[in-house]
């Protein structure tokens, strides 16, 4: 499995286009500095990892913004075309950024202050061993922030992905969604304290999938699509609680 897996993600790591300039990628961005943010405390200072480094070499490039803001940042993806990309996006604060496999992270126990997966576990179904690596490598009284698919997002995101999976059209290979119960669960067996539980991404799944198509293959049609993806940034703007419902859910875990 994780040499099929490994596989999968280098092909898609060289093909897949960048998706940083779409408005639902800035969207997306804005939630994950607020959730660092408001979970973490003070960054400066602060030594973290993140799990996967997809949104570093094709995303919202968050653990940059990170590193920007005072952090140690360290981030690992099993793709190497993944990890090439994301060490060196132009006029980006540096990060430390190895090819590894969340499931056997390379660092110590108790390296970290923080640890940050967000749309990483879903992707095999040996999630427990990778939140039991974020224990591990997280120092005592360490916070790790776990994002994964919503299973009752309010837009059906879910649906829509296994119909896509259905027909061979989705590009993020597995996927699993989990509801705010089984995270949780999944969470304290793996031996966190489960201090907070949120959401980002208060969006229609079809729409962000829309705006990132027309962003990286319909430059023409991409300030349409900006302007459906608008409304649903004003609501998180006005009314940041609508990230509850969003399509990734969150679990704030504490290592005592």
């Amino acid at each position: 499995m994780t040499s099929a897996y490994r596989r999968f993600w280098s092909r898609v790591g060289d093909t897949f286009p960048d998706l940083g300039g779409a408005r639902s990628t800035r969207y997306y961005r804005a939630n994950e500095e607020r959730l660092l943010t408001a979970h973490l405390g003070p960054l400066r200072g602060l030594r973290l990892l993140k799990t996967d480094l997809w949104d570093e070499a094709k995303n919202t490039r968050i653990l940059h913004w990170a590193a920007a803001q005072g952090v140690d940042a360290h981030g690992i993806d099993i793709s190497q075309p993944i990890v090439r990309q994301a060490r060196a996006p132009a006029g980006a604060a540096p990060i430390t950024a190895i090819v590894a496999d969340c499931r056997q992270v390379p660092y110590r126990d108790r390296s970290f202050d923080a640890v940050y997966s967000m749309g990483t576990i879903e992707h095999f179904d040996e999630s427990d061993l990778a939140i039991r690596e974020m224990w591990r490598v997280l120092k005592p009284g360490g916070r790790a922030v776990v994002g994964v698919p919503n299973r009752f997002d309010p837009f059906l995101r879910p649906l829509v992905v296994a119909a896509l999976s259905a027909i061979g059209r989705y590009g993020y290979g597995f996927e699993k969604s989990y509801s705010r119960r089984a995270l949780r669960g999944l969470m304290i067996r793996c031996g966190f304290d489960v201090i907070a539980e949120t959401g980002i991404l208060f969006i229609p799944g079809w729409l962000r999938m829309l705006d990132l198509a027309a962003h990286a293959y319909a430059a023409p049609l991409a300030p349409i699509t900006a302007a459906l993806v608008e409304p649903f940034a004003w609501i998180d703007r006005h009314w940041p609680r609508a990230g509850r419902y969003g399509y990734l859910i969150v679990a704030v875990g504490l290592k005592p």
